[in-house]
């Protein structure tokens, strides 16, 4: 189940005041004990830097303190690949934890559902070359700010979020990508946290309608193109970004969504492989190729 954040903007906006993304620095500055600096310094010891490209999607570095904890990074299927353009699909399977997402009459828990079918996504998109980033891997629930910086710290990525509807036609699956924000710019070149996804919408929307059209092919009664939402996930994600959103919680039995997961995966996989050439890498920090 998606949640629109269009009554909380405000109040986060207010809250960043001057923090945000530093375009064509690789400099994040954000909200104290959200977003840990130091990441930014201990990855460029490590990798070779690179610029914030607002026309393709590598992000820049940067780690919250729930990745920096006993847990440990999140767990990669392969090890990182040299080939430049996109390589890493940051898969996240929504809610966990204390939040079980939509749930239905029958008992059927969206965190739990979103889980098993991450399972035979991950499995698809490796089939397709790709390396795989899971924000969650059990009944863990990282914040949306969590999840965000794990994707914002791969190079060369698109996030892809999973959710389970409390409504819509079953069998359905829709894809949603985050309404069209206007793009902010502070002082010094800096994008706010919450406007992260801005430079990106067109290629959000491109990535959307690819594995919308391949859905509703499989899924019949599903939209040809990607809508538009306010989608929590999306918003702060420095990379192309989708939700994907299944119908519905409600059905009697748990098999009829199961179905629909090895579907679901293929979409998804050749989608972003489709997606690929599209991929652009600007040639110059804060560039347009």
């Amino acid at each position: 189940m998606l949640l629109d954040v269009r009554n909380i903007v405000g109040t986060k906006r207010r809250a960043l005041g001057r923090n945000g993304i530093r375009v064509g620095a690789l400099a994040f500055s954000l909200v104290p004990g959200v977003l840990a600096l130091g990441f930014y310094a201990r990855t460029l010891a490590k990798t070779p830097a690179a610029p914030f490209r607002q026309s393709s999607t590598t992000p820049s570095p940067l780690q919250t303190p729930s990745q920096a904890n006993a847990q440990g990074t999140p767990e990669t299927s392969q090890p990182p690949s040299t080939k430049a353009g996109l390589n890493v699909v940051v898969l996240d399977p929504a809610h966990g934890g204390t939040d079980p997402g939509a749930r239905g009459t029958g008992g059927i828990r969206e965190s739990e559902v979103v889980l098993d079918f991450a399972a035979q996504v991950r499995k698809a998109l490796e089939a397709q070359g790709f390396q795989v980033v899971q924000t969650r891997q059990g009944n863990e629930d990282p914040t949306f700010d969590d999840r965000s910086a794990i994707a914002n710290a791969q190079t060369g990525a698109v996030f892809v979020t999973l959710h389970i509807a409390s409504t819509g036609l079953p069998g359905t699956a829709r894809v949603y990508v985050n309404w069209d924000l206007p793009g902010t710019t502070e002082a010094g070149g800096v994008i706010p946290w919450d406007r992260a996804q801005v430079p990106f919408q067109g290629l959000s929307r491109k990535l959307g309608d690819m594995v919308q059209g391949l859905l509703a092919q499989r899924f019949k009664g599903s939209p040809n193109l990607a809508q538009t939402a306010a989608v929590r996930q999306l918003r702060t994600t420095a990379a192309p970004a989708i939700a994907v959103e299944i119908s519905s919680v409600v059905v009697d039995d748990r098999a009829d969504l199961d179905r629909m997961a090895p579907g679901v995966a293929d979409a998804i996989a050749t989608g972003v492989a489709q997606f690929r050439p599209s991929y652009v890498v600007a040639s110059t920090p804060g560039g347009t190729p």
